[in-house]
């Protein structure tokens, strides 16, 4: 993964960070403290290849709005620098994982000896099932 991080580059100037208030149980801290941080990343303004914007833009990911912005909310931690940190690492890593190109499948057919095998267990498969009819008296 570390080259797929150095073939896709993140400017830091392409992303909006904003500091809200965290969700959820903390007590006074969470209240008072605005530690929770809230990333905006815009795919069609970036700086990344066209390609890369394309499979993200294509992607059905909750992440990423009906605009094409990214979103990430991060409020795992106490600090605020430390949400920061998180926040950019999983946009780092969505990216990553949009940057890999899948390989093509090729096609293939089944050889002649899975296909009589296959028929042989069907003809099995029916003697069986046949066996079990009812017995008549004629």
């Amino acid at each position: 993964m570390p080259e797929l991080q150095a073939r896709v580059e993140l400017r830091e100037d392409e992303v909006e960070i904003a500091a809200i208030r965290a969700q959820g149980a903390g007590g006074q801290n969470v209240n008072k403290v605005a530690n929770a941080v809230h990333l905006r990343f815009d795919i069609a303004a970036s700086s990344l290849p066209d390609d890369l914007k394309q499979r993200l833009l294509r992607w059905r990911d909750q992440r990423i709005s009906a605009e094409g912005v990214v979103i990430i909310k991060a409020q795992a931690h106490r600090s605020l620098e430390r949400n920061r940190v998180d926040a950019l690492c999983r946009l780092r890593e969505l990216l990553a994982r949009a940057a890999l190109v899948p390989t093509p499948r090729r096609p293939t057919r089944p050889t002649g000896g899975s296909q009589l095998r296959r028929l042989e267990s069907k003809r099995q498969r029916g003697t069986v099932k046949l066996l079990r009819a009812r017995v008549s008296d004629d």
